[in-house]
């Protein structure tokens, strides 16, 4: 009874916010489905591990029903969702997880048998099974439908399936799927248009994330998956991102609900702290400032003492933020109206005075959101690490005084592993070409500068954020442009060497361009003179006549030299003032010296 009269504050403030409360005690049932062998495609080594792993989650959770089964093939498992669906018309809550293979063709999603061929892509009409098909099963639920997905694994149906149609479709992983139905939720293991990886052990990342989480009595399904995603980003290296479609509404839904137990009346506290737990634990469901002041007026302090003020100061910083931003949104409003309407200078240079507050004012407490979040993150890990080393109590070595700080609690690595995780993220986008080693220094700012500028978004670069880190990872693809150097060419995510064929080359303009054949250099030659090469006699003869004043003796010198390389009548020519003339067969000329009018040079002796 005293247990119970402790509690009342508690669970008072629980009815005001939240009516009666939801119970989800209903009936719960569950299908597992696993396949490996696959008889026309290489075996799969994790499913069926992932399966088994999950049927005993689910059994010790305490479903009413549990049905596992693995490597079905088409037949089996349209029979096996048939008789699924009449299990699920008197249930509250549907659950069906499937491990294996999946393939998206033009937007559908399907779940590959292990009989499956898929020799062509309209085979998948035929042989495989409709995520459509599986939700069906699935509706007659009356509070919670969740299907979850560990199949968007590499398909190697893809590479060797014949294109019926050049322009259908086949994507890499599943595609992104919308539910129609109302309290309808569908996990992929993987965001939509990725794969996900099996992991170095027996089960991969996700299902060994699953089968931690999501079966915590009366934890949100959606919080449940929360921490999932978290988990498989670091194990996998934020390679692989878990994603959820599909919404509920306002209450909490878990898979998994609180049992209270009730006292014995007049039965010994077996352990104080057991009990704060368990307010704590109920006062971190409930999850806002009044249950926490309902927590703290009945442990006004001890070790969850401090752990709860942590959290009233993550809410209220996150309040805070909220409240800056706002502001900052109608200061930079007001200015920009004054702008715009040509207000007097001395209004305008207050209002932008006014605008550079509020933002600093919205920076600020953004770092104030981040830090108070992680401290409360951090404290609440280390409670519940705490819980599992020792169920039932908190160590007395971290039992805190009133009013002590955990702030101790932080891990120091948890700013360095936020900056490590925007900077892998931004790589990913090709905003980011440095190594991600957690150190925001100016590279990194400058690329989160670059993702502001091409995302159009307007995210602080001084602070790597978790607002940013929400940000890129919202992109699918590059956001910044790849930039190759000189020769190389942008193929993909990557730069290329751009290969000429022969007789061209890579100019400035990065172009294959014709090379021009190099002119071939003239040898140096000496200049021939022609004097020295002729007879000496012939050179007598040209010289005399040179000298001569009148010319006659020139022309007639020239004459001759000309004449000479003729075979016909000598191959000489006789000139003086009368004219010029072949010398006669038989004979020659013979230079007599003088040379002018009536005075020939040149005579012609005949033999």
């Amino acid at each position: 009874m005293r247990n119970l009269l402790r509690l009342c504050p508690l669970l008072l403030a629980a009815a005001l916010l939240f009516g009666a409360g939801p119970a989800f005690a209903g009936k719960r049932v569950a299908l597992v489905l696993a396949n490996s062998a696959y008889q026309h495609a290489p075996s799969l080594a994790n499913p069926v591990n992932d399966g088994a792993v999950m049927a005993k989650t689910l059994k010790e959770a305490g479903f009413d029903v549990v049905d596992s089964r693995h490597d079905l093939s088409a037949q089996e498992t349209r029979r096996v969702l048939r008789e699924f669906a009449d299990a699920t018309r008197s249930a509250d809550i549907a659950v069906v997880y499937y491990a294996g293979h999946g393939i998206e063709v033009e937007g559908s999603n399907y779940l590959i048998p292990v009989d499956a061929k898929l020799e062509r892509d309209t085979d998948v009409y035929d042989e495989a099974l409709s995520l459509d098909r599986v939700l069906v099963a699935v509706e007659p639920a009356k509070q919670l439908r969740l299907v979850i997905l560990d199949a968007c694994r590499d398909n190697p149906f893809g590479k060797t399936m014949k294109r019926t149609v050049a322009s259908r479709g086949i994507g890499r992983g599943l595609a992104q799927v919308e539910p129609t139905s109302p309290n309808t939720l569908i996990a992929y293991s993987a965001k939509a248009g990725f794969t996900a990886q099996d992991g170095d052990g027996a089960n991969s990342p996700f299902t060994v994330a699953l089968s931690k989480h999501l079966a915590t009595p009366g934890l949100d399904v959606r919080r449940a998956f929360g921490f999932v995603r978290d988990d498989v980003l670091k194990s996998t290296g934020n390679k692989q991102e878990p994603f959820v479609y599909g919404s509920l509404g306002g209450e909490d839904v878990p898979l998994v609900p609180v049992k209270v137990a009730a006292a014995a009346p007049g039965a010994p506290v077996a352990n104080p702290q057991a009990d704060i737990r368990r307010d704590y634990e109920l006062a971190l469901q409930v999850g806002n400032r009044a249950a926490w002041a309902a927590f703290l007026a009945q442990h006004p302090d001890g070790f969850y003492a401090s752990l709860a003020k942590l959290q009233v100061e993550k809410i209220g910083a996150e309040q805070a933020h909220a409240a800056a931003t706002e502001k900052a949104k109608q200061a930079e409003a007001e200015r920009d109206r004054l702008a715009a309407l040509g207000a007097q200078k001395d209004a305008q240079v207050r209002a932008a005075a006014d605008a550079k507050a509020a933002e600093q004012a919205q920076l600020a407490a953004q770092k104030a959101k981040e830090q108070a979040q992680q401290q409360a993150a951090a404290a609440e890990q280390q409670r519940v690490n705490l819980a599992a080393a020792a169920p039932g109590a908190a160590p007395t070595s971290t039992v805190s005084p009133a009013g002590t700080n955990v702030a101790s609690l932080t891990p120091a690595t948890a700013p360095a592993d936020l900056s490590r995780s925007v900077q892998t993220e931004l790589g990913r986008v090709g905003c980011y070409s440095g190594q991600a080693d957690g150190n925001w220094n100016t590279p990194s700012q400058r690329s989160l500068s670059q993702f502001n500028r091409y995302a159009g978004t307007k995210l602080d670069v001084k602070v790597a954020s978790t607002d940013a880190l929400d940000a890129v990872k919202a992109k699918p693809s590059r956001v910044c442009p790849l930039v190759c150097e000189h020769g190389f060419k942008a193929d993909g995510d990557k730069c290329t060497k751009i290969v000429c064929r022969e007789g061209y080359a890579v100019n400035n303009d990065n172009e294959c361009e014709k090379q021009r054949a190099a002119k071939p250099a003239k040898p140096a030659t000496a200049k021939r003179d022609d004097g020295d090469e002729r007879p000496a006699r012939q050179r007598r003869q040209g010289g005399g006549a040179a000298g001569t004043a009148g010319g006659y003796g020139a022309a007639a010198g020239i004459a001759a030299a000309a004449g000479a390389s003729r075979p016909s009548g000598g191959g000489q020519i006789f000139c003086n003032n009368t004219g010029c003339r072949p010398v006669n067969r038989g004979c020659h000329l013979e230079y007599r010296g003088g040379g002018g009018p009536s005075n020939d040079a040149n005579a012609e002796v005949c033999n």
